[in-house]
């Protein structure tokens, strides 16, 4: 069953998966694809043609502007940003309002598990790797490895996080990392980090 609340705006031309939600002043716009169990929060904006995986969150205010990508079990957090514009301008040159043929729209992409926390800021063209983190407020302007946690503006690695989103500690080995929280292990070879198959 998917809920859409009275006073959300969702074109009938968007795709909405089966278990998904859409709260209170939500908009979604023509040709976007939510999977299936995926929560769209108070007055967030999903722009045109967005495509979103299975059991992804949107938080309250979270602008996600075209065209992003979404994969499964992504978590975007309130007030988020996405951009789409390299040089974003009202106007041309010669002072004319710009339409949406004037621009080339580029995206975010978030993969399979990251986070996006509270009101950061990720300038197109980014990729946040799988079960990556960017903290509260950070400004992303670099593709974020995968499983790295960055912070600040410009957003830079600050620890490594795992499935579990816990910062991991260091492992007996140099090199060698541990969940806290699950024992899972990953090793890291310069600023890339991968599970060790158990």
């Amino acid at each position: 069953m998917v809920r859409i609340q009275d006073s959300a705006d969702v074109s009938p031309d968007a795709v909405i998966g089966e278990g998904s939600s859409v709260w209170h002043l939500a908009q979604v716009r023509e040709q976007a694809v939510l999977g299936r169990n995926c929560i769209i929060g108070r007055g967030a904006y999903v722009g045109t043609g967005v495509q979103m995986g299975d059991n992804c969150k949107v938080q309250n205010y979270a602008l996600v502007y075209e065209p992003a990508v979404l994969e499964d079990g992504v978590f975007v957090g309130p007030a988020a940003c996405f951009t789409n514009d390299y040089f974003p301008r009202a106007i041309d040159p010669d002072g004319n309002i710009k339409g949406g043929d004037d621009w080339d729209a580029v995206g975010v992409t978030c993969r399979m598990g990251s986070s996006i926390g509270a009101r950061a800021v990720c300038i197109a063209p980014v990729t946040i790797g799988r079960w990556a983190m960017v903290a509260a407020g950070a400004v992303v302007t670099k593709d974020v490895p995968d499983f790295a946690l960055v912070a600040g503006v410009p957003a830079r690695r600050i620890r490594w996080v795992g499935r579990a989103g816990v910062p991991l500690e260091p492992g007996e080995e140099p090199g060698l990392w541990v969940c806290p929280q699950t024992g899972s292990l990953y090793t890291q070879d310069n600023e890339t980090l991968v599970e060790v198959s158990q």
